[in-house]
């Protein structure tokens, strides 16, 4: 397998390091058997306890991030611009390559633990929220959506209590594979902020590792910005067209339930 650290190319205004939660206890639920092969994971993802020591306990992979990185971006919520958005109980966990297209993919979670966006919530995910997830990206997947993947679901050990469904109610985290987790909301943070260069940074950055645009730090930033903001449109067309042909609302869409890549994730609570 080769990991890689990408992300960490970007400006630090997009993120920062977290620690993920110390759960009382982890048990296997889900493993993507067949995309672990895919990513020649199966050396480093012999058992169940390789599984939950990776997806339960976050321990880091060699060449990749040394601590999880929690994203922050912008958007609006509850009909107002809002700039202290980011990743309230997920992170970005680490980076592969996938040998067969040599594309960068992200392992990002949910329900990992509360982080600098948590704004009061606990952090956690239900083990149903994580099912709802799993079966949401199998079938889209099936009827031909781009999505992103369910990689492993561990049961974490704890009761937790939601007012919508019955309570207390069992906990999980899970971890999905994604191409990547830059949000429309993402350029839009360092709009608001004003910050030409790193803008100019994540446009090359997002060309080169989402769009194979090789030449991407050698384009005019113009031509580069007219470029990305053409793939992003197509790609969205595609993405919200496969949504309606089966027959799926995204009943949380928000400037962060989408990559800029065209992929579809984070399911519900």
């Amino acid at each position: 397998m080769k990991m890689s650290s990408q992300h960490t190319t970007l400006p630090s205004s997009l993120y920062g390091a977290v620690k993920p939660a110390n759960f009382p206890e982890t048990r296997l639920i889900y493993q993507n058997t067949a995309w672990a092969t895919r990513l020649q994971m199966q050396d480093d993802l012999k058992n169940a306890d390789d599984w939950i020591r990776r997806f339960g306990r976050f321990e880091a992979f060699d060449n990749s991030f040394a601590e999880p990185l929690a994203l922050c971006y912008h958007g609006h919520q509850f009909g107002a611009y809002n700039p202290d958005l980011g990743d309230g109980r997920g992170f970005l966990y680490a980076q592969i390559i996938d040998p067969d297209t040599g594309h960068l993919l992200d392992f990002g979670t949910k329900g990992s633990g509360q982080t600098p966006f948590s704004r009061g919530a606990d952090g956690r995910l239900t083990l149903k929220g994580a099912m709802r997830e799993l079966l949401a990206t199998e079938m889209l997947d099936a009827l031909g959506v781009n999505t992103s993947k369910t990689f492993a679901i561990i049961e974490t050990g704890e009761a937790l209590d939601r007012h919508d469904e019955p309570s207390p109610t069992r906990s999980a985290v899970l971890t999905r594979l994604s191409h990547g987790h830059i949000r429309i909301g993402s350029f839009q943070r360092l709009i608001y902020m004003d910050d030409q260069n790193s803008l100019e940074a994540l446009i090359r950055y997002v060309l080169a590792n989402y769009y194979a645009i090789d030449h991407a730090e050698q384009m005019p930033i113009a031509e580069a910005a007219e470029s990305l903001l053409s793939l992003v449109a197509e790609r969205f067309a595609h993405l919200v067209s496969s949504w309606m042909a089966a027959g799926f609302v995204h009943g949380v869409l928000n400037t962060d339930n989408f990559n800029v890549s065209g992929e579809s994730f984070d399911y519900g609570p």
